[in-house]
């Protein structure tokens, strides 16, 4: 399996999700990126699953996810296996 990113934590302060990931800290006002969370209580929001691959976050709760790629606004490639000839 391969592993995307290394998410070493999730908050929130207010209506900001803050998150830890690959040593960089990052914020993402939840009015742009989850009406959900922005909706949930401190508990739904503290209740997550983060994908082993480290590619999202899930919250069973509220059934949301978000992809990290999808917030930092990158694209991972899968590797084909083959050579190009």
């Amino acid at each position: 399996m391969n592993k995307y990113h290394t998410i070493e934590s999730i908050d929130f302060k207010g209506d900001i999700l803050i998150l830890k990931v690959d040593g960089k800290t990052h914020q993402f006002e939840l009015s742009k990126c989850s009406s959900k969370l922005l909706n949930a209580s401190e508990e739904q929001r503290n209740n997550y699953e983060i994908s082993p691959s480290g590619y999202g976050i899930h919250w069973p709760m509220i059934d949301e996810d978000l992809s990290i790629d999808g917030l930092l606004g990158i694209k991972h490639s899968v590797p084909s296996g083959k050579k190009a000839s």
